[in-house]
C-alpha cells in the first residue's frame, strides 16, 4: 500500500506539474487574441466543455443534475477567476497578472491543515515563503513599466481570492463526483456565467474572427484539457498545498514566454528571482516522501482534524 501511494503521488506531482506548465502559455495566447477579454472566456469555455462533454459521451457518461449541483460553487469561482484574470491580463503586464494570481499558497497553506487535515512541516513552510517572495520580487521589479496598471494588478488580486476558493472545491469535490465530473460540470458553469458577465460589462460577445478561432483552440485544449483536467485529477492524490505551491511555476514559464513571443522586459532581477521559485518548488517536490509522524515538524495547524465535506 505505501509502495501504491508513493507511485499515485508521483503520478499527481507529474500531471500537477505539466497543468500549471500549460496554464502559464494561457497568458500570453490572451494577450495576442484581438477580443475583449470576457468574449474570450466565453468562447474558450465553451469549446472546452464542448470537448470534455464529448468525451464523457465516448465513456458513456452525461452530465447529471448532481453533477451540476455539486460543481455549482466550484464554477461561480473559477468565473470570477477567469473574468477577473483576463481582465487583468489585457491590463496589465504578464508578469504582474500570472504572478499575483498564483500567490495563493499563502492562502492554501492557512485553510489547508483546519480544511483537510493535511500536515505541512515548518520546513516546508519557511521554503514555500521563500518561493513567494521570489515572485513578490518580480512583481516589484516590475512595476512602473510601461505596462504596468494599477487596476489591472487589484483585477489579479481578485483572481488570486477566486482561484483559491476554486482549488479547494476542487479537493472537496471527491467526496461528492469524480474529478472529470466536476472539470464538465466547473467548465459548463463557466461558460454560462461568462456570456451575462460579458454583456453586463459591455463586452462583443460576438463570434470570434475566422483568424481567433485557431487560438481560442489552443486555449480550451491547453489550459483547459491539459490544465483543468489535469489539476483536479491530481489533486485528489497529492495534498492541495503543494498543488498550489507548483503553481508558483506559472509566472515563470509565462513571463518568459512573453519575453519571447510578446517582446515584454525582463531584468537580470527578475530572471534570478524566477531562478530562485524554480529552485523551491524543486526542493519541495523532492521533499514529499512519506511524512514523519512526529508532531515537532508539522506547524501547529495540522492537529486539527478535516472538516466533513458538504
Amino acid at each position: 500500500m505505501r509502495l501504491a501511494e508513493r507511485d499515485d503521488t508521483k503520478l499527481g506531482l507529474t500531471g500537477a506539474a505539466i497543468a500549471v506548465t500549460a496554464w502559464g502559455a494561457t497568458g500570453v495566447v490572451i494577450k495576442a487574441i484581438d477580443m475583449e477579454s470576457m468574449s474570450i472566456a466565453f468562447y474558450r469555455f465553451a469549446l472546452y466543455a464542448v470537448v470534455v462533454v464529448v468525451w464523457m459521451r465516448v465513456r458513456n457518461a452525461w452530465p447529471s443534475w448532481h453533477m451540476l449541483r455539486n460543481s455549482l460553487a466550484g464554477g461561480v469561482c473559477l468565473s470570477l477567476d477567469v473574468a477577473l484574470f483576463f481582465t487583468a491580463v489585457k491590463l496589465t503586464t504578464i508578469v504582474n497578472a500570472t504572478i499575483i494570481s498564483a500567490l495563493q499558497p499563502v492562502l492554501v497553506m492557512a485553510v489547508a491543515g483546519p480544511l483537510f487535515g493535511e500536515r505541512i512541516r515548518r520546513r516546508d513552510v519557511a521554503v514555500s515563503m521563500v518561493a513567494v517572495a521570489g515572485v513578490v520580487a518580480v512583481v516589484v521589479l516590475s512595476a512602473g513599466k510601461p505596462e504596468w496598471n494599477g487596476v489591472g494588478d487589484l483585477a489579479a488580486v481578485g483572481a488570486l481570492i477566486a482561484w483559491t476558493g476554486y482549488l479547494v472545491l476542487s479537493k472537496r469535490s471527491a467526496s461528492t463526483m469524480t474529478s472529470m465530473q466536476y472539470t464538465v460540470g466547473t467548465a459548463l458553469w463557466t461558460t454560462l456565467f461568462s456570456l451575462p458577465i460579458g454583456l453586463a460589462v459591455g463586452h462583443d460577445m460576438g463570434p470570434p474572427a475566422v483568424v481567433d478561432w485557431l487560438p481560442l483552440a489552443g486555449l480550451a485544449l491547453g489550459g483547459g484539457v491539459l490544465g483543468h483536467t489535469l489539476m483536479n485529477w491530481s489533486l485528489v492524490r497529492i495534498p492541495l498545498w503543494i498543488g498550489s505551491a507548483l503553481t508558483l511555476l506559472i509566472p515563470v514559464s509565462s513571463s518568459l514566454l512573453a519575453w519571447v513571443f510578446l517582446d515584454e522586459s525582463l531584468s537580470a532581477g527578475q530572471l534570478v528571482a524566477m531562478a530562485v521559485v524554480i529552485g523551491v518548488l524543486v526542493v519541495l517536490v523532492r521533499g514529499q516522501a512519506p511524512a514523519d509522524s512526529s508532531a515537532d515538524h508539522t506547524v501547529a495547524v495540522d492537529t486539527v482534524a478535516a472538516a466533513p465535506p458538504t
